[in-house]
């Protein structure tokens, strides 16, 4: 599971992005001191930061020149002050990418996925297995053996919680605040829609006859009970 150290002074982007980043599979901590940045980054030791460029008592810049004094760990600037001026600095400060305010939360996503490919330390691929089955969560597909089958990012996350927990009912509850952060504002059938979908899809390798319906509770992934 890869690590992203937020440091940003807004509350609510703090959690907004947290939350969407660990529907991801990642580890997400925040800044707890801004006077004290990089004791924090030194403790979290993360795979990524996500740097804001106005801070308290010190900005973005002073702490991006900080943490290259020390790492090469890849840093995004994500900032309202998104004039050129700023943009050519951060890159020139030691940035990877800069992402101006307001943000896409998929593309924040899709950036931090490309960034960490590139990075070399980068090793460990993000997929996941049940029996002869293989399903890479980076480049949205589900593979047999040598067959794979493109998946969109929704059907990534329903067969993501599937893999994780095999031979388990995953409630629909959590499969729908995956997908749509909310659930009370989407019907159950839009979930069902969805999953019919899916399973037409992979249904080309066989892997529909693993996708269970549990009336009333969920889905499984596994053979027949």
């Amino acid at each position: 599971m890869k690590k992203i150290f937020i440091v940003e002074d807004d509350s609510r982007i703090v959690e907004t992005v947290a939350a969407f980043l660990e529907k991801w599979n990642f580890d997400v901590q925040s800044v707890t001191d801004f006077q004290q940045v990089l004791a924090d980054f030194d403790r979290y030791q993360p795979d990524l930061v996500i740097l804001d460029i106005s801070l308290p008592f010190y900005n973005g810049y002073h702490w991006c020149n900080e943490i290259r004094k020390q790492s090469d760990v890849p840093i995004v600037f994500l900032s309202s002050a998104s004039d050129n001026m700023n943009i050519v600095m951060a890159m020139n400060m030691g940035g990877d990418d800069f992402i101006p305010k307001p943000f896409d939360l998929e593309v924040l996503v899709a950036k931090i996925q490309a960034i960490l490919r590139r990075n070399p330390s980068f090793t460990d691929k993000r997929t996941l297995s049940y029996g002869d089955y293989l399903l890479d969560l980076e480049a949205f597909e589900v593979c047999l053996l040598d067959r794979c089958i493109p998946v969109t990012m929704n059907e990534t996350k329903i067969l993501d919680l599937l893999f994780q927990q095999p031979e388990k009912v995953v409630a629909k509850e959590l499969i729908m605040e995956k997908l749509w952060e909310n659930e009370a504002f989407v019907d159950s059938n839009t979930l069902s829609v969805n999953m019919a979908r899916l399973r037409k899809k992979v249904s080309e390798i066989g892997l529909d006859t693993y996708i269970q319906t549990k009336k009333g509770t969920g889905y499984r992934l596994g053979k027949d009970e």
